[in-house]
């Protein structure tokens, strides 16, 4: 039998494969971009590529991980699939970034990327 603190480092690597599976998810631009423009309605892929900028299979290879945990849902609509935000997730995740940013980096000053609006582009 493992002792106990066997048992915790077993929940924390759980936990830590677990974010890093999330937010490696969300770390990518294009799929932040493909999230910030769900965000106004749900689109097709053709929306999406014309709000973004991007390729049609960019932004089909950046969907599929977002539908794939369940960032995004995806639906038919005749020869269509719509995308839609998962509110419940996306929302709350959003507003808590936007409130840690607005508290502790100094509206970016203090962010150690405070560059990337000037030197990211999309993956």
């Amino acid at each position: 039998m493992k002792n106990v603190s066997d048992k915790v480092m077993m929940v924390k690597q759980g936990i830590t494969n677990l974010c890093y599976g999330f937010f490696s998810t969300l770390a990518n631009p294009t799929r932040l971009a493909i999230i910030e423009t769900l965000s106004e309605r749900p689109m097709s892929v053709t929306e999406i590529v014309e709000s973004i900028g991007q390729e049609q299979s960019m932004v089909s290879h950046n969907l599929r991980p977002l539908v794939q945990c369940n960032f995004v849902q995806v639906r038919r609509e005749g020869k269509h699939r719509i995308y839609t935000l998962n509110q419940e997730t996306i929302e709350p995740l959003l507003e808590t970034v936007q409130n840690h940013f607005e508290k502790y980096c100094g509206n970016g000053v203090n962010c150690p990327h405070r560059d990337w609006s000037e030197t990211s582009s999309m993956e």
